[in-house]
């Protein structure tokens, strides 16, 4: 586990604009069949992450999805690590952090992603 992320993360990245609507954000999560996605502002720089969490306590309380965007829903400043990180240390960052996601970026944009899933 002393490889680099960058060896098993995702590189194809699905990811919602900051002023997406959370049914669209939602449409492209189910479409893709994704349990989270990144969400970036104008420039693809990371802004937040939306999970199915996100999506199931949004739905519970009975938010307007074609009215709220993703920048309203998502949790701002998620975990992230540069490609070089080593895998045992981005583990570390999910336990630490109780996140079952991390993305990986490259001055700020979003390279990569990886799921606890990954380390199974």
């Amino acid at each position: 586990m002393d490889k680099p992320i960058s060896e098993m993360m995702t590189k194809s990245v699905w990811t919602a604009l900051e002023n997406d609507a959370v049914e669209k954000v939602g449409e492209l999560m189910a479409r893709h069949h994704l349990s989270s996605v990144p969400v970036v502002d104008g420039k693809g720089a990371i802004f937040g992450i939306i999970s199915n969490a996100d999506l199931l306590h949004f739905r519970d309380a009975r938010g307007n999805p074609k009215a709220t965007r993703a920048w309203e829903l998502c949790t701002f400043r998620p975990v992230e690590a540069g490609p070089a990180t080593p895998a045992r240390q981005v583990a570390r960052m999910m336990a630490q952090h109780k996140v079952h996601h991390v993305v990986i970026t490259e001055e700020r944009k979003v390279i990569g992603f990886v799921s606890a899933l990954d380390f199974v």
